[in-house]
């Protein structure tokens, strides 16, 4: 019997003092009932292996799963995880992107600054998705572990079990037709960007040269005159969000959503050919430095029509993309 003894006692270690006794008791008998009469060693062993491994058994006692999340609540883990990561880490990167550009004073080299906010970005987001991880995983466990069912059927995202119905609610989606995360991520933190460098451009956005006396630095802009077009900078910040949420609700291009993206393509570049029109919006110093630098020939009326140009061709190759997914 010391096979017997040893796998009890292999089962009753896992199990709260409080049962051991009862439970020992009526797992010795369960054995020898299983045992014939004149039974050897490897009866016993027969008899062990049909009750299997001593966790296994103590668990099933308990009641209790010997994992972290389970069959039911796995797939539904999984899908909050990839919804939730990606939104925790954006917002966690544009958040530091934003504030580390809004205390720029104009001190460090612009170079070093975008270094330091990638690098810092990618310390800030691992740490967002350790804790998201973190959070999310001990919720699930908590879910395992307290709420009782004799069902193991996966939950879908709606938290029920799956029916054929639920196939009514999936479009089929081409892959040439997904829009993925990873552009809607990038529209942001473009977003973040253009938007903190248009409050801070006369700390952002300059000149910047190396001399005998170290380096200096000319404002592009006058900050006062360009300031004033605050509402429609707010305007066009809020269109841009709008276009992002909508590629993310849909996740797929369609026509009407080109349509959609077509006209806020365009609406940037005629802000951007209305604002520039304006000549006041440049600083003195720096078209006086610039005229200096290329011996009184720069034009800038060239470079507006230039950048309004270019602003205008890339608006038509992004619409004309967008229905080329959208009429696959």
């Amino acid at each position: 019997m010391k096979l017997v003894d040893l796998y009890i006692q292999e089962v009753m270690r896992r199990l709260p003092e409080k049962n051991r006794e009862d439970i020992a008791l009526e797992l010795k008998s369960s054995i020898e009932d299983m045992l014939p009469e004149d039974y050897t060693e490897d009866d016993v062993r027969e008899v062990l292996v049909s009750l299997g491994d001593p966790a296994v058994l103590a668990s099933n006692y308990q009641d209790r799963p010997m994992h972290l999340i389970g069959p039911r609540y796995y797939d539904l883990y999984i899908s909050l995880l990839k919804i939730i990561l990606p939104i925790s880490a954006a917002i966690t990167f544009i958040v530091l992107a934003a504030s580390s550009i809004l205390d720029y004073s104009g001190g460090a080299n612009p170079v070093q600054v975008v270094l330091s906010i990638a690098g810092n970005g990618i310390v800030e987001v691992i740490g967002t998705g350790m804790q998201v991880f973190f959070w999310l995983t001990i919720t699930f466990v908590v879910i395992e572990r307290t709420v009782t069912t004799d069902s193991q059927v996966p939950l879908t995202i709606k938290g029920k079990e799956w029916t054929p119905d639920d196939l009514k609610d999936i479009p089929y989606i081409p892959k040439e037709k997904r829009i993925s995360k990873m552009e809607i991520f990038g529209g942001l933190v473009w977003t973040v960007i253009w938007a903190t460098c248009y409050f801070k451009a006369s700390s952002v956005l300059g000149l910047y040269e190396k001399g005998d006396g170290g380096r200096t630095f000319t404002p592009i802009f006058d900050q006062d005159v360009l300031i004033g077009y605050w509402p429609l900078v707010v305007f066009l910040i809020a269109l841009e969000l709008l276009l992002l949420l909508r590629k993310w609700t849909a996740g797929v291009w369609t026509r009407k959503l080109a349509n959609v993206n077509a006209v806020f393509q365009l609406i940037p570049v005629a802000a951007f050919m209305f604002m520039f029109r304006n000549m006041d919006l440049l600083n003195p110093d720096f078209t006086e430095r610039i005229q200096v630098i290329f011996d009184e020939s720069f034009n800038f009326q060239w470079l507006y029509l230039t950048i309004s140009v270019a602003l205008l061709v890339s608006a038509v190759i992004n619409s004309y993309e967008a229905f080329k997914k959208a009429y696959k």
